[in-house]
């Protein structure tokens, strides 16, 4: 487990649209065409029984920091750069002498996206980044029982904020979209809605 660590470096001007009086695509279909599809799927007697995306985390971690320290702040401004929110800087709990880690040491980032940017990035996830996996042929179903789903991404240069030919290294992530649904069942299907392409995904 690890804990936050306060973020020295300064807000990135980011991929983002927001702007007064803007509403991300991916949120409104959520209302107008989501909400009523997941309603009939699984008869719902209240729009408030509808599961909601309320955050999207995306975690990196840097198990090479413990030899060089400017590996963290390099994955923190490009995580920063890809998803429009400065990432903050997570370290370690305890000492783990076999992995040459010491509490406090930096080693990893996190960015939590609600809103409209957890709107935004998902719609990039979605249309840009996934189909930039070479072979793509969809994600797996790796959810957690309690209605949020984790997706592995093995390389950040699939987000075209990053600039290839400038990278040091190839960080991995684990991005997690948590929604207000209390099975998996029902957050699958609410992610499906939202154009997540999974493999052998399931119509109804």
């Amino acid at each position: 487990m690890a804990k936050e660590k306060k973020a020295t470096a300064t807000a990135p001007a980011g991929p983002t649209m927001a702007q007064v009086g803007y509403t991300p695509s991916l949120q409104k279909k959520y209302k107008e065409e989501i909400v009523g599809k997941l309603m009939k799927e699984f008869s719902y007697s209240s729009i408030m029984q509808v599961p909601k995306l309320v955050k999207i985390t995306i975690n990196q971690g840097v198990g090479s920091a413990t030899q060089d320290k400017k590996l963290v702040e390099v994955a923190q401004q490009e995580l920063s750069t890809i998803t429009g929110q400065k990432a903050i800087q997570t370290s370690s709990r305890k000492d783990i002498s076999n992995f040459k880690l010491r509490k406090g040491m930096p080693i990893g980032v996190k960015v939590t996206l609600r809103s409209t940017k957890m709107y935004e990035f998902l719609e990039r996830l979605i249309a840009v980044s996934l189909p930039r996996i070479r072979d793509f042929k969809g994600i797996a179903e790796n959810f957690d029982g309690r209605g949020n789903y984790t997706l592995g991404i093995k390389e950040q240069i699939i987000f075209p904020e990053i600039d290839i030919d400038k990278i040091t290294k190839i960080f991995g992530m684990e991005i997690t979209f948590v929604t207000t649904a209390t099975k998996d069942e029902e957050a699958y299907a609410l992610l499906r809605e939202f154009g997540l392409p999974f493999k052998n995904i399931k119509h109804n």
